[in-house]
């Protein structure tokens, strides 16, 4: 069995359904903390001495089990060479 038909089968429990739509935006913004690093070319390694932090930091970040404050993101982001902004959208 697939991982992609073990997803559609997950997701067909509306309860799992439920839950994996709530942690969409979660799982887009830690894709776009990989991606900011992989464009950079940098590897945790190397990102822990720009931001002056340590590589575990990094990998709880990327992971999502880590609340980070808004200036460890813009540290994060400013080490990859990107600005970061925040745009507030309402809720559906």
């Amino acid at each position: 069995m697939s991982l992609q038909h073990l997803k559609q089968q997950a997701l067909a429990n509306t309860e799992v359904r439920a839950e994996y739509d709530q942690l969409e935006n979660e799982f887009v913004f830690i894709d776009q903390l990989l991606s900011m690093r992989a464009q950079a070319g940098l590897t945790q390694e190397q990102l822990e001495k720009c931001m002056h932090t340590q590589k575990s930091n990094i990998s709880r970040l990327e992971r999502g089990n880590f609340n980070p404050s808004g200036t460890t993101l813009l540290k994060y982001a400013h080490a990859c060479g990107f600005e970061l902004n925040l745009m507030p959208q309402k809720m559906s």
